[in-house]
């Protein structure tokens, strides 16, 4: 409509007659059919629609605080931990910090849902793990999210980038919860999100931050602040570009658990060097100079701080999202030995029960698996290992056995793992 052309319509709804004199003044109307609507009723329509869906939307939150009650009570910090347990081989401290927090998580949301008129909010117990490679922390947060029967996705921190640069923008993080979800929002913002390698996002100049443009790290720690405290995320369905007219799905992350982990490769000299500086290495020296690498850091990584994770190069907003400092241990032999035999999923049972769909039994000697954990030793990458180290023995033998239906006992022995030699195979 021309900006001096004047002209006087019915409203469809209320049947005033207005004055039109742009579009403001009735922001729907057809000319073809008449139909029209003046602002005053598409605002009164509005906000019925808003009073109407925040109505609704207390009442579904007041029911699903009312399901956190079984939820809950099944589900109780010596619960938790006795489940992770059957899974995961040492690892106490972390088990119980993670066990505790979820807890938490849960009795924060009933909190919410039931007492969001008095003013009170509980903040998030959001989770930084640091560990070695392969010690666990993928592990305990995949059984923990089976326990809780909620949708769990992990993202790799180092494939984010900041907006503007070339690289996949923090909402994909999101984005994988949903789809872990099965697209069902709801249950996406309820869920637990990992990001993985998190420390390959730090400043690469630690405190001293550079001005030039860092694209894979602290401008991604800032994007991720508002994702961590709990914000609506937008992002498109995968594959697509973001552009105006692309359909978006929206996502409430102020319930969503965010546990981020990494190596944090080098951190054991920060925390050494603000021990030694502060002069708390008395009497705890010994463990620091020990030449024993292993109990040195596995004693100097229980004493990480904030400012620790600030020297590494952690931006201060972000850590102060991470209330929840959780540490890992390495796993030495005896750990991995454990781990290939106790677990209700341990790797030897596995091949066991596989093998004995083929009529088959599966023997592995001492010498064998110590074999196999010294390896993993050696290549630096902890438990991650095991499995593969086991695959590339039993390769020949599980593409052999199925030839025959004949029962048979196959002994696998620590020449096997070390030398490659053919794996014993015996009539029974």
């Amino acid at each position: 409509m021309p900006n001096n052309e004047v002209m006087q319509q019915r409203c469809s709804l209320c049947k005033r007659v207005i004055t039109i004199r742009d579009q403001y003044d009735m922001p729907i109307y057809d000319p073809q059919s008449g139909f029209a609507l003046c602002k005053n009723c598409i605002r009164e329509i509005n906000h019925f629609l808003d009073e109407h869906e925040s109505e609704e939307t207390v009442e579904k939150k007041k029911d699903f605080a009312l399901t956190l009650d079984d939820t809950l009570t099944k589900n109780k910090p010596h619960i938790i931990k006795e489940y992770l347990d059957e899974y995961i081989i040492k690892q106490e401290h972390a088990k119980k910090i993670l066990s505790v927090a979820v807890y938490n998580h849960y009795k924060r949301m009933k909190y919410g849902y039931l007492n969001h008129e008095d003013g009170t909010e509980i903040e998030k117990s959001n989770v930084i793990m640091l560990g070695p490679s392969g010690c666990g922390k993928t592990a305990l947060l995949s059984h923990l999210s089976t326990l809780l029967d909620i949708p769990f996705a992990v993202t790799d921190s180092s494939s984010l980038t900041e907006a503007g640069f070339v690289g996949a923008d923090v909402e994909v993080a999101v984005r994988n919860l949903y789809y872990a979800a099965d697209k069902d929002i709801e249950k996406a913002e309820h869920g637990i999100i990992y990001l993985d390698e998190f420390d390959k996002i730090a400043r690469k100049s630690g405190e001293n931050n550079s001005i030039t443009a860092d694209p894979g790290h602290e401008g991604v720690q800032q994007a991720l602040l508002k994702m961590l405290e709990g914000s609506v995320v937008e992002f498109t369905a995968r594959g697509q570009r973001k552009h105006p007219e692309a359909p978006t799905i929206k996502v409430d992350t102020k319930n969503i658990l965010f546990i981020v982990g990494g190596a944090f490769v080098g951190i054991e000299k920060v925390i050494a060097k603000r021990l030694q500086d502060s002069g708390s290495a008395i009497g705890f020296g010994a463990s620091i100079e020990s030449k024993d690498d292993k109990p040195k850091f596995d004693d100097l990584i229980r004493k990480v701080r904030p400012e620790d994770l600030m020297k590494y190069g952690i931006i201060p907003e972000i850590i102060g999202r991470l209330p929840v400092i959780c540490t890992l241990e390495t796993l030495d032999e005896d750990a991995l030995l454990r781990i290939l035999t106790e677990p209700k999923n341990a790797p030897v049972k596995q091949y066991e029960k596989l093998l004995a769909m083929d009529h088959v039994t599966l023997i592995f000697e001492e010498g064998a698996l110590r074999a196999v954990a010294q390896k993993a030793i050696e290549r630096k990458t902890g438990a991650r290992s095991l499995k593969g180290i086991i695959e590339d023995t039993m390769l020949d033998v599980m593409f052999d056995i199925p030839r025959s239906d004949e029962p048979r006992k196959v002994i696998i022995t620590a020449d096997c793992i070390r030398n490659g030699e053919v794996p014993k195979i015996e009539k029974l």
